[in-house]
């Protein structure tokens, strides 16, 4: 004979098991309970996703910064390569020619404040073999003072020596030059050194 297989029934209620029906509030309070979770959940990943963007655009901007630094300090230092022989041939070529042109005229300044208080005594011009020529003639055709300029080799072609009645002065543009040419070097000098890291 056959036997018949009996099974338990799960169509019961929670009732006929012992256990109490939740409530419309409770299930209510479950619902709102999951969807504040939830919620919460949402807001901490976008929290945390904005705050991985804002770290990740910080990273982005300092390499920027240091990429542009670098950019304008490597610019720096090929703009200063550029002019330092240009800088150094006008000191060692153009100002000392400059100098020996303006020489007479920087004499002629210095004298002509002092022109009425001159005796008839000469006043005595000493300048370098090679301007003799130059300042003699500009001298005589640019002032009615007394005068006598004589060469001196002891002087640099950017040197003067006048000798008045009761003063004397020297113009040397020699050692301005000399010390426009130290300060270009020691310029570029600084320069390199900082640049280098």
């Amino acid at each position: 004979m056959a036997r018949l297989l009996h099974l338990e029934s799960f169509d019961m209620s929670g009732a006929e098991y012992g256990l109490a029906s939740p409530s419309a509030n409770d299930v209510e309070e479950v619902r709102l309970a999951a969807y504040e979770q939830g919620y919460r959940a949402g807001w901490d990943d976008a929290i945390t996703a904005q705050n991985d963007e804002i770290t990740r655009l910080r990273a982005n901007l300092g390499r920027n910064l240091a990429d542009m630094t670098l950019s304008h300090r490597d610019a720096r230092r090929h703009v200063l390569a550029a002019i330092e022989p240009l800088l150094q041939d006008m000191v060692a070529k153009v100002l000392p020619t400059l100098a020996r042109q303006t020489l007479g005229q920087m004499i002629l300044d210095e004298l002509r404040p002092v022109a009425e208080h001159l005796s008839a005594a000469p006043v005595l011009v000493r300048t370098a073999p090679d301007n003799l020529a130059m300042v003699s003639r500009l001298l005589t055709d640019a002032s009615d003072l007394p005068l006598k300029v004589v060469a001196d080799d002891t002087l640099g072609p950017g040197q003067a020596y006048l000798k008045l009645a009761e003063s004397e002065m020297t113009i040397d543009l020699d050692r301005v030059i000399a010390s426009m040419a130290t300060a270009v070097g020691a310029f570029f000098q600084i320069q390199k050194q900082e640049d280098q890291p």
